[in-house]
């Protein structure tokens, strides 16, 4: 078995690397373990192991034109939101 003696260190977010101790604990992970199976994961898949991709050119103005309000709907109700669906 390998000696383990590299550090990785990394800045994070309070609230996140709290929220995520409580998961670790959940399935019974230290945050090392957690850590190591991350960089195991991306040695087994030769990459991440989730989907990144850089959006295209329509999809950037889409979620320019979202964070915007552009053709947003707004429905009164819940009702009135089915309706508009069903059109």
């Amino acid at each position: 078995m390998a000696t383990k003696t590299a550090i990785v260190r990394a800045r994070l977010e309070p609230k996140l690397k709290k929220k995520a101790e409580k998961i670790f604990e959940i399935v019974g992970l230290t945050e090392s373990e957690a850590v190591r199976l991350f960089y195991k994961n991306v040695v087994l898949t030769r990459g991440l192991p989730f989907t990144l991709s850089i959006p295209n050119q329509e999809t950037k103005l889409a979620i320019e034109d979202a964070r915007r309000g552009e053709f947003s709907i707004k429905h009164d109700s819940i009702d009135s939101l089915f309706l508009d669906l069903k059109s």
